[in-house]
């Protein structure tokens, strides 16, 4: 994983399982909106699109909340 925090920015095409990495506090977002990607095995490889579309969710909605939570650091 990158460190360079330009790298992480996320949008509607960033793997769910990236986007609660880099922003572990979206947990709570996912957990909210009944969202049942945290722990998921197709977290990997579902986009934020591919989740909001699954669950009958606004994409740009979505995004927008995981955008007002903050990057963490890098590990």
């Amino acid at each position: 994983m990158s460190t360079d925090p330009k790298s992480r920015e996320i949008d509607v095409e960033t793997l769910v399982d990236d986007v609660m990495r880099w922003r572990p506090a979206t947990i709570r977002v996912f957990l909210r909106r009944r969202l049942r990607c945290v722990g998921c095995p197709i977290g990997p490889f579902h986009t934020v699109a591919d989740a909001a579309r699954e669950h009958c969710v606004d994409a740009e909605g979505l995004l927008e909340e995981l955008l007002a939570i903050p990057l963490s650091p890098p590990a």
